[in-house]
Order: structure tokens, then C-alpha cells, then sequence
């Protein structure tokens, strides 16, 4: 009986095969969110896809690349932007300020934290300059 060894090459080609497989799981999931967030695509089309993907996984995921991998980066940004838009919205919420605000409102507001020493001469100087510019 022989003991069969493992060799650097080995290890290097089964590293290899789990960052390739890896990586096609990473792809599989990623078209799949793209079939179900596109808006332009119908609920038949949709179907075929999920479909063509699942039955044909590799061929399904390289077709669906090579025919809508410019959609899937529109998509992404477009989806960026509304997640921005969103955090920019809840931080002007929570922070109570909107962008209407004129620089005299908020040279007002700075002028009452110095009065109420929450901020200093310096610093107010500075946020008004800064608002100013």
C-alpha cells in the first residue's frame, strides 16, 4: 500500500480550484441579484433567465454577462446613488438640517453654541469663514 503524497503543486492547484469555485459561486450570486433587481427586465423574462441560469449554470452565467454585463453595472451605480441619497437624507434628519439652509441660518446657529460655550471663538470663526468661502 502506498501513501500518496501532497506536493507543492498540489496544494498550489487545489488552492487554485477553491478561488475558482469561489469566485463562481460569488458570480452566481450576483447575477441572480441582478436578474431580480433589473426593472427594465419583465416577470417572464426574469423567469428565463433564473431558468437558463439553473438548468445551464455555467454557460447561463457567461451569456448573461456577455448580454447584460453593461445593464449590471448600470444597475450597481444606480443602486450606489439611492444608498447615498438615502444616508445623506437621514443624516440631514437626524441632525436637523436640511440643504435649504442659508449661510446666515447657520452663521445664527453657530453665533448661539458661542453663547452657550458649546463652541469656542476660534472654532466659530473658522465655521464662519468656512461658510462664507
Amino acid at each position: 500500500m502506498t501513501v500518496m503524497e501532497f506536493g507543492n503543486g498540489d496544494v498550489f492547484l487545489s488552492m487554485l480550484w477553491f478561488f475558482l469555485f469561489f469566485i463562481w459561486i460569488w458570480l452566481l450570486i450576483t447575477v441572480f441579484a441582478d436578474i431580480f433587481r433589473s426593472d427594465d427586465l419583465g416577470g417572464w423574462s426574469k423567469a428565463i433567465w433564473v431558468f437558463f441560469v439553473i438548468l445551464v449554470p455555467y454557460l447561463g452565467v457567461l451569456v448573461y454577462l456577455i448580454a447584460r454585463g453593461h445593464k449590471m453595472s448600470e444597475h450597481a451605480a444606480k443602486a450606489a446613488q439611492q444608498q447615498q441619497d438615502q444616508m445623506r437624507e437621514y443624516v440631514q434628519s437626524v441632525a436637523g438640517t436640511s440643504g435649504s439652509t442659508s449661510a446666515a441660518e447657520e452663521i445664527a446657529r453657530l453665533h448661539d453654541l458661542q453663547q452657550q460655550g458649546a463652541i469656542s471663538q476660534e472654532e466659530f470663526e473658522a465655521a464662519k469663514a468656512k461658510l462664507l468661502a
